[in-house]
């Protein structure tokens, strides 16, 4: 559950000096973070003239990539490596209750804290501040959280425009400088034949379903049969049966279900969007348990409430299609079993090595002023437009499952 009931938010600020982050650049400690922790072993950036381009002329920088993987935050220090620049980002709260280690790496590596179940006026100002006064770029993820689905852009947060916009206006008033978004795409890519990591993986879940394969059944098929089985299980643990039509109309009728529970326990008001609905869930928990002292049956509950908003957020990341035989590829496949492994399991085996290609687009000068009321920020728009061109055409450089193997 990544909504923090242990503590209440407190704003934990990003260090400033570049002795640490020079340290940890300098003796690669994040390549071997990302080695051990999430496979990624190799990288490629592309495109970081643009980048590079931006900083020449001191503007400010706001760094827009699209966020598949817990890794993202980190393979960004790679292109920073290159560029010999350091970077500031905003994280979830969340992440600096990791633990300790966690927590002191992410802050001194430029990492601050934004409250997501609720208003943080100061980790907006402190963003706005830093593109403001062009200290260093900025990662913000306009897709807000990961979703381990590389191919899909999901829908994207207004703040990440109101940042920008803000930061440009004051940036205006005080320079004749200029504030700048870069879209970043991240591919992340398989090295070698998945086949063996795949089947392991998948022997692992048919064995906590007791079934049996046929030799016969490709790794896709059994992908496909896993996730029904196991959306099958969450069916019957949270409505009490197994769900009718196919698996997209089982995933949303579960995602429903899970969101009408907490909302009518809570007294909230179902709204339109599914991600509307999942932050003001966890907000509610979150303004209840620190209100006032609970019985243990009244944190239990809170804490119920909270994973099911959690489940319908982690089903959301299971897109239509997206493991059709003719569209699957090999890291579809991978990406669907470690999706499958964490909402049902609680961890992702990350023994499959990883390449990512880190392409850096053109920047996107911020307008100052304010975008129309009522309509979509064109600004927002724009970016969509390039990071979905970019994923699109790195998607082409995995290798379809029919290629080799795996359909």
């Amino acid at each position: 559950m990544s909504v923090v009931l242990g503590r209440p938010y407190q704003f934990v600020p990003p260090h400033r000096g570049n002795l640490w982050p020079s340290f940890i650049q300098t003796f690669r400690i994040v390549d071997r973070y990302l080695h051990r922790k999430e496979g990624v072993v190799d990288f490629e950036c592309r495109g970081l003239d643009r980048w590079r381009e931006s900083v020449d002329r001191g503007d400010g920088i706001l760094l827009a990539p699209n966020h598949c993987r817990y890794a993202d935050p980190l393979v960004l220090g790679w292109p920073a490596r290159e560029l010999r620049q350091h970077v500031f980002a905003m994280a979830s709260w969340h992440l600096f209750n990791e633990g300790w280690l966690d927590s002191f790496a992410i802050q001194k590596m430029g990492g601050f804290s934004i409250n997501r179940e609720g208003s943080d006026r100061q980790s907006l100002e402190m963003a706005i501040g830093i593109l403001a006064d062009a200290e260093r770029p900025l990662i913000l993820f306009p897709e807000g959280t990961t979703n381990r689905t590389n191919d899909v852009l999901k829908p994207m947060l207004e703040g990440i425009t109101f940042i920008a916009r803000t930061a440009a206006r004051k940036r205006a008033k005080t320079s004749d400088g200029q504030v700048v978004m870069h879209p970043v795409a991240l591919k992340y890519l398989c090295q070698g034949d998945i086949t063996s990591w795949a089947n392991e993986q998948l022997s692992e879940l048919e064995d906590r379903l007791s079934w049996r394969i046929s030799p016969s059944d490709t790794i896709l098929q059994r992908t496909v049969r896993v996730a029904e089985g196991l959306l099958s299980l969450k069916e019957i643990e949270h409505v009490g049966n197994v769900g009718t039509g196919d698996l997209p109309q089982r995933r949303d009728q579960l995602m429903r279900a899970l969101l009408e529970q907490a909302e009518s326990k809570l007294n909230l008001i179902p709204g339109p969007d599914i991600r509307d609905r999942v932050r003001t869930i966890r907000s509610e928990v979150v303004a209840r348990y620190f209100a006032r002292p609970h019985t243990s049956d009244e944190t239990e509950a809170l804490r119920i409430y909270a994973t099911k908003a959690d489940l319908a957020q982690e089903l959301l990341s299971y897109p239509t299609c997206y493991l059709d035989r003719e569209l699957a590829t090999d890291t579809r496949i991978v990406e669907t079993i470690q999706r499958m492994q964490e909402t049902f399991l609680g961890t992702a085996n990350v023994a499959v090595p990883l390449k990512v290609v880190i392409q850096c687009d053109d920047a996107i000068v911020v307008p100052p002023h304010k975008s129309a009321r009522g309509e979509e920020d064109p600004l927002l728009g724009l970016l969509r437009e390039r990071l979905t061109s970019m994923i699109t055409t790195l998607s082409a450089e995995a290798r379809p499952a029919t290629q080799c193997g795996l359909a």
